[in-house]
């Protein structure tokens, strides 16, 4: 390990393009620090503790939203596109093609598409924001100028960090949007440590260390499941071309156990969360029958046993959507077929469908359990441990390690094909 991180810093091109990495991340933290004229620091502080959704949606943003920088909506607008662009894919055939068949250059595309609809959900969410913050006067009284100077500032903000995003990707060490939300992750915990350093007591001690241990098992966990995967054996027929034999080999095919990442959870905190959200806005209308509601609204999802649970089923069931959207079995046995490709014991076509499908059933169990537990591990940990600056989002973690594996990865291949060039 550490002779790979001394060959990242002593090879000329990687050493450059690991510091243009980290001088990008470091422009896009400036940025997250550069609040927007008038915000109320203290007040936004007590709104974001108070509120899960907007404090997830702090997360996704890279932690610009605890500033109310510029670029308060961070990369959110262009995660929120990638998820609408792909559900599309359901409905038009022809994007599902660029997708899956058309290679790079259809997915570059795909890509753009999704960029260009980030735009207008860029300008939609900051003004439904600088409304809520507006109300919560987090902000002072807007006119119209100060609302259209101010979604321009904001909106700007997101485009400027998905150019950021960008440069990253044309470096090829780690994905850029990932990269720019682990930042932002990773900027709170010092100032965490900070808080339980100051209020550290003797008999707490114990709490620490069963705290340390029970991080240690999850991240573990969470580095087995992201990595596991099941082997489906492939075998391809031998072709004779005139004098030469093509084929004849044997491979597998992959399929992960945690097929949909972290998307599950993200559909389902936009949908548990939005009937508190209906009922904070309902608290400001003066009508007997609206405050009822409110009041109904939030102590039943205040309740931490019912959000718990309404939680880890929505998640459950948003990873088998999303793995169906993600993964057709009947294309991964059409493409097999064609390319001469056969599973051992199965004949091509329906055969080979229906048992792609019994497979992803099963595996997809694991990993939807897992990413319930992850979306709850935050509820389980305040219940048992009396810790509460250190307790990470379960979310949260998923991503840093995620994004940590995905970007070990991409390094390793960059020092490999150096390797091949030397020989």
């Amino acid at each position: 390990m550490f002779r790979k991180l001394l060959l990242l810093f002593t090879v000329p091109d990687l050493r450059r393009k690991t510091l243009f990495v980290l001088g990008i991340l470091a422009v896009s933290r400036i940025a997250a620090v550069l609040p927007v004229p008038g915000a109320d620091p203290v007040r936004l502080k007590s709104f974001l503790a108070g509120n899960q959704f907007f404090g997830l949606l702090n997360i996704f943003s890279g932690g610009v939203l605890e500033n109310l920088s510029i670029a308060m909506l961070g990369v959110g607008p262009y995660i929120t596109a990638s998820i609408i662009m792909q559900l599309i894919t359901m409905i038009v055939p022809r994007l599902k093609e660029m997708y899956q068949e058309e290679g790079e250059a259809g997915r570059e595309r795909f890509n753009q598409y999704s960029r260009m609809l980030a735009v207008p959900l860029a300008l939609l969410q900051g003004y439904g924001l600088l409304v809520l913050l507006t109300r919560q006067q987090i902000l002072p009284p807007l006119d119209f100028f100060g609302y259209a100077s101010n979604l321009i500032i904001i909106t700007a903000g997101t485009l400027f960090l998905m150019w950021l995003g960008e440069l990253i990707n044309e470096q090829g060490i780690g994905n850029g949007i990932s990269l720019l939300i682990l930042a932002g992750i990773v900027s709170s915990f010092p100032r965490s440590l900070q808080q339980e350093f100051f209020s550290f007591r003797a008999e707490m001690l114990p709490a620490y260390i069963g705290f340390a241990i029970v991080s240690l098992i999850v991240i573990a966990g969470v580095v087995v499941v992201s990595e596991g995967e099941r082997a489906i054996p492939v075998s391809y027929a031998k072709r004779i071309r005139g004098t030469r034999v093509f084929g004849g080999t044997s491979t597998y095919l992959p399929l992960r156990v945690n097929q949909a990442g972290v998307i599950p959870i993200i559909f389902a905190v936009s949908i548990i969360l939005f009937p508190g959200l209906i009922g904070s806005f309902l608290s400001g209308i003066p009508h007997p029958l609206a405050q009822q509601a409110s009041v109904f609204l939030v102590q039943l999802f205040n309740n931490q046993w019912i959000y718990g649970s309404a939680y880890f089923f929505l998640v459950v069931a948003f990873t088998y959507f999303y793995t169906a959207v993600t993964f057709d079995p009947q294309q991964i046995a059409d493409n097999l077929q064609k390319q001469g490709g056969f599973i051992l014991g199965l004949r091509p076509g329906k055969p080979t469908v229906d048992y792609l499908v019994h497979i992803l059933s099963r595996i997809t169990v694991a990993g939807a359990l897992f990413l319930g537990v992850i979306a709850v591990l935050p509820l389980i940990v305040q219940g048992v441990f009396p810790i509460r600056a250190l307790t990470t989002g379960g979310t949260a973690l998923l991503i840093v390690v995620s994004v940590i594996i995905e970007t070990v990865k991409q390094i390793n291949a960059q020092m490999v094909m150096r390797e091949y060039e030397r020989i």
